[in-house]
């Protein structure tokens, strides 16, 4: 195969390019604080703003709402919004850390920093979004944030680069073993490279490798973190090959760079920034029934299935299966996918309820819990999830606080909007 020289030329000038306007301050020297140059929606700066306020800024919006300029300077307050924001590019003439951490992106997408793009799960929450949630609702280092939906991770590893605590829990194995990688193979990606080259010629059998079952070869590394991320490799190859046709082996070997990559760039910006990381817990766990005592963490942001508009079960049919689980068994586990018509929306609702009221049990008072949910369509039908949600979480003693709409852009998403429903438990 000839290599297109000029074509990666061309590739390589386009990178500089960006590059260079990525690092460009020249146009802010006006501002106090300047806007990533991604921020463009509406939600976008009302989170911005709600930001900065939680923070302690008293500011004024200039520069066409690009930038802000401060009222109420000091050395402190700099450090701090240097430190925490989501959706500012500079404070002043230095960075922000988040700028310097969504460089560390493998992907073309720009939320999919660091290990954020790994298994490509629907449904994903923008981690931009979740750590400026993180900030408005007032948590602090040490603090413990839980999510009873916790998905593919995106909070669990915002939490964690912000210095929470992390407590998460979810139905589905698979969502468990991805938030485990994404946050806790830091700490061992020095084991993991190690073995790489052995375990990539244990892939698939051979004349000198006659193990039928990679995931039986993988029970003999001790380190569990190391055992996960070579899990989570193969089921990405596998969803490589059932949603893209791709070669299995290619695609193992592929990605597992990547994502090797992807880690060691997780290490090196917590070092470079000198990052003190949150304690991170997913376990395999049930939304209506949480094993934690009351009044016992500071926080909750989360995202309830949207099963009714979307089978989980059936779009990640492929992996689960490959972890060896039956699927109509763990289908009667899942909320929104048991039962047709009318009765599955009632025992989504029921559900649901169930959640929330956990919710409130285990939550402190006076502190706050994030939905972010939508209106999904049902058999023609428009199920109206938010209006349940705001009446059923007021009902049991929480006070709604802000109602932010969220357009969602994309030909194949199932949700056209969403609502941030920002509620404060009350008694």
């Amino acid at each position: 195969m000839i290599t297109n020289r000029k074509g990666e030329i061309m590739l390589e000038k386009a990178e500089d390019i960006s590059q260079f306007w990525a690092y460009d301050l020249s146009y802010s020297k006006d501002s106090d604080l300047t806007l990533l140059d991604n921020v463009q929606f509406i939600y976008e700066l009302s989170l911005a703003e709600l930001e900065l306020r939680a923070l302690g800024a008293d500011y004024e919006v200039i520069n066409g709402l690009r930038g802000f300029n401060l009222n109420n300077k000091s050395e402190e307050l700099a450090d701090r919004l240097i430190k925490r924001p989501s959706y500012f590019k500079s404070v002043g003439e230095k960075f922000t850390d988040y700028f310097h951490i969504i460089q560390k992106n493998r992907t073309r997408s720009v939320n999919q920093y660091l290990t954020h793009w790994i298994y490509p799960y629907k449904g994903k929450f923008h981690p931009q979004m979740i750590r400026a949630l993180l900030n408005i609702i007032g948590l602090k280092k040490g603090d413990i944030v839980f999510e009873p939906f916790s998905g593919s991770g995106t909070t669990a590893l915002e939490s964690q680069l912000l210095g929470l605590n992390f407590i998460g829990i979810d139905i589905s194995p698979l969502c468990v073993l991805q938030g485990k990688v994404k946050t806790q193979a830091i700490y061992a990606i020095d084991e993991i490279i190690k073995l790489k080259n052995t375990l990539i010629s244990k892939l698939k059998p051979s004349l000198f490798n006659q193990e039928q079952n990679f995931y039986k070869v993988l029970e003999d590394i001790e380190n569990k973190n190391v055992r996960d991320f070579y899990a989570l490799a193969r089921l990405l190859a596998v969803s490589d090959e059932s949603r893209r046709g791709r070669v299995f082996e290619q695609s193992f070997i592929k990605n597992l760079n990547l994502m090797i990559d992807s880690v060691k760039d997780y290490k090196e910006i917590v070092n470079k920034l000198n990052l003190k990381l949150g304690n991170v817990d997913i376990t395999i766990g049930d939304s209506r029934n949480v094993e934690l005592s009351d009044n016992s963490v500071d926080g909750i942001i989360t995202s309830p299935p949207y099963s009714i508009a979307l089978d989980y079960i059936e779009n990640d049919a492929h992996s689960l299966e490959d972890m060896g689980l039956k699927l109509n068994e763990i289908r009667e586990d899942f909320i929104g996918v048991r039962g047709k018509g009318k009765e599955r929306v009632d025992l989504y609702n029921n559900d649901i309820q169930k959640s929330y009221d956990e919710i409130y049990r285990i939550l402190k008072p006076n502190k706050y819990a994030v939905i972010v949910i939508g209106n999904a369509t049902y058999q023609g039908q428009e199920v109206k999830t938010v209006e349940f949600s705001i009446d059923y979480m007021t009902e049991i003693g929480f006070k709604l606080e802000k109602n932010i709409l969220k357009l969602i852009f994309g030909l194949y998403n199932v949700m056209k909007k969403e609502n941030i429903l920002i509620f404060r438990k009350a008694k």
